[in-house]
């Protein structure tokens, strides 16, 4: 049941922050936030998320970076990249490092819950 489902958004514009989680919460998930790669570092230390939206381009550190810093904390979660600036090099990198997505900024809400909810039907 989705409501169980807890999700951590990474990502440095309070605007993204904000609007995932009032889409992501109004469709009964649990909703953390880390506006930099350390404060989500952090976050993962303590506690486990079913899935975590990563943006490429964080003021600390490269969005593939921190994915490469966390994937150990968080083998049973679904990571998606998001970045508004795509190219095929980041792409890959992330899939390399293990992400199990990779979206487009400015992603549509109703794509995003479809892509969450299909993706969060892989783990139990």
């Amino acid at each position: 049941m989705e409501t169980s489902r807890t999700i951590l958004i990474v990502d440095d514009d309070k605007s993204i922050l904000r609007t995932f989680t009032r889409i992501l919460q109004k469709n009964g998930y649990k909703i953390e936030t880390a506006e930099t790669g350390k404060e989500a570092i952090e976050k993962v230390i303590d506690k486990h998320y079913d899935l975590a939206l990563l943006d490429i381009r964080l003021p600390d550190m490269d969005g593939t970076e921190l994915l490469a810093k966390i994937k150990e904390q968080m083998l049973n979660t679904i990571k998606i990249m998001i970045t508004g600036f795509p190219s095929l090099e980041s792409g890959v990198k992330a899939l390399d490092e293990g992400a199990d997505a990779y979206l487009v900024k400015p992603v549509k809400p109703e794509d995003l819950l479809m892509l969450i909810k299909e993706k969060l039907k892989l783990i139990k």
